[in-house]
């Protein structure tokens, strides 16, 4: 595992998802294509609250606490009851960016770690390795994700102007 290279990922990751979001109006950050989707805002506070409570702590568990057993999250709930859409954007993505710089200090001090090493979760067991390249495919992700909800929130506010001079999407 070239931990360097993934913080160097991740640190891009940040920079990217903060070009994605920065700047937004708080229409758009709000707004969901459909009732089941999640919005601009919704996705960074994810992002924040998965960068605080689920990737490091995997990590930490499966290097230094193995068996401490699988703890549950739940992203749409989270959604909900953490009132993500209430929120306001730019504190919510500098708070990522906060805990992202953290995150990529906490690896660094890891130092040499065994990447192999298991933890028991409910679908069989996954190395800590594992955990570490999910988080920077994480990022991805919802930057997939942001991307698209960019696009159908363009294609919405500029109708009844149609974009498809520029190809398929």
């Amino acid at each position: 595992m070239d931990v360097e290279q993934v913080r160097r990922e991740m640190a891009g990751n940040s920079e990217a998802i903060r070009a994605l979001v920065a700047g937004c109006p708080r229409e758009q950050a709000v707004w969901k294509p459909n009732a089941t989707s999640w919005s601009i805002l919704e996705v960074v506070n994810h992002l924040l609250d998965e960068e605080r409570d689920d990737f490091r702590r995997r990590i930490d568990e499966a290097l230094h606490r193995r068996g401490a057993g699988w703890f549950r999250l739940d992203p749409e709930r989270a959604a909900i009851e953490r009132g993500y859409n209430e929120r306001d954007l730019g504190r919510s993505l500098d708070e990522f960016l906060a805990a992202r710089e953290e995150s990529i200090r906490w690896l660094a001090e890891l130092g040499t770690a065994d990447w192999t090493a298991m933890q028991g979760a409910p679908f069989g067991e996954i190395r800590a390795g594992d955990f570490l390249a999910s988080w920077a495919a994480h990022d991805v992700l919802h930057m997939r994700q942001l991307v698209r909800l960019k696009w159908a929130y363009l294609v919405e506010a500029l109708a009844p102007y149609d974009v498809r001079y520029v190809g398929e999407w």
